[in-house]
């Protein structure tokens, strides 16, 4: 039973159970560098992992992916602001410089601020989040954040110059309080929803599943192997803020030949769970009580439910279970909070 913590007990539970504001994918946005030579900005914030293609120049010299900027000469240094996919409190970074090991950047620094009406300007009150921290080359960085104020815009410093692969600001995003007096998609990663268990993730992008807009392509959402054995694939999500579930959405786009035959929900209100409690939440969840009755899936297809549901009142987690195998896109699920 593969938790999120399980994956690698060698990176930070904020990692592990965060979620990524700075991924472009979410709609993390790059607004200004002081240099962007070698690399734009906003590559340092896709959602991929960062590739290196050996014999790949462009008219400036080495392709990298990410943001890398000139050999500065002046004595100064070089900085970026970037957007984060939507305001929350920040939990850590990863810094990562991956194939980045002559021309990485030594050393960063990381300012936060939250403009009112969410537009910078002169006056914008940057406040340090991440003090003056040492960098390696090729290698992630993992820093514990010691701010828990709720910001949206981010501002890195790199000293004096160099490569940053990927930037990862792992975080809890921030519930409008318009949104907490109406329907919500309560799973929804900007919302705060969060995948904390799966049986199974081998294809794909399993973190794509609670993302905003429709799937792109077949590695845009979560995909398990094909079973050889019986049982099924599952997933247990917290959800962004407690609420009852009205309404559901299972999305198979683009998944034709390996979409699951069937799905059922299943859901439980859990105020006092902790992350550090996982294991203990995957058994339990077996136990849960159906939201949704196992329903049949088709290929490539928007599946909306709401006459199906099982009025269990509000709920904090939920449990996705797939049959018995598959791909799915997106998933969905509305209600309000309370």
């Amino acid at each position: 039973m593969p938790t999120i913590e399980s994956l690698n007990p060698d990176v930070p539970l904020f990692a592990r159970t965060g979620i990524n504001l700075a991924s472009a994918g979410l709609g993390a946005r790059a607004i200004s560098a002081t240099n962007e030579f070698f690399a734009p900005l906003g590559r340092m914030l896709q959602d991929s992992d960062p590739i290196f293609i050996p014999e790949k120049f462009d008219d400036h010299g080495k392709w990298m992916d990410g943001w890398e900027t000139q050999r500065r000469r002046d004595g100064g240094h070089d900085h970026a602001i970037i957007q984060l996919a939507g305001p929350g409190r920040i939990l850590g970074f990863n810094v990562d410089t991956s194939h980045f090991t002559g021309n990485y950047a030594p050393a960063c620094r990381i300012e936060a601020a939250a403009p009112v009406g969410g537009e910078l300007s002169d006056e914008t009150l940057w406040v340090e989040v991440l003090p003056h921290s040492p960098l390696g080359p090729s290698a992630q960085h993992f820093f514990k954040c010691k701010s828990f104020e709720s910001w949206s815009h981010l501002r890195i410093h790199i000293y004096p110059d160099g490569g940053i692969a990927r930037l990862r600001v792992y975080g809890v995003p921030e519930l409008a309080e318009a949104d907490t007096k109406g329907e919500i998609d309560l799973a929804a990663a900007l919302n705060g929803g969060r995948i904390l268990a799966f049986s199974d993730a081998h294809y794909g992008d399993y973190m794509r599943l609670l993302a905003p807009g429709r799937g792109i392509n077949m590695g845009d959402g979560w995909e398990t192997r094909r079973r050889r054995e019986p049982g099924y694939d599952w997933m247990v999500i917290a959800l962004g803020a407690r609420g009852r579930i009205e309404k559901a959405l299972i999305d198979t786009a683009h998944f034709k030949g390996n979409f699951p035959d069937g799905a059922s929900l299943q859901a439980a209100d859990l105020l006092s769970f902790g992350d550090g409690l996982t294991d203990a939440l995957v058994t339990d969840s077996m136990f849960w009580r159906d939201l949704l009755p196992r329903q049949k899936l088709q290929a490539d297809f928007e599946h909306r439910f709401r006459d199906e549901l099982i009025d269990l009142g509000p709920v904090t987690h939920v449990r996705f279970n797939i049959y018995p195998d598959g791909g799915v896109s997106r998933l969905r699920l509305f209600g309000k909070p309370e």
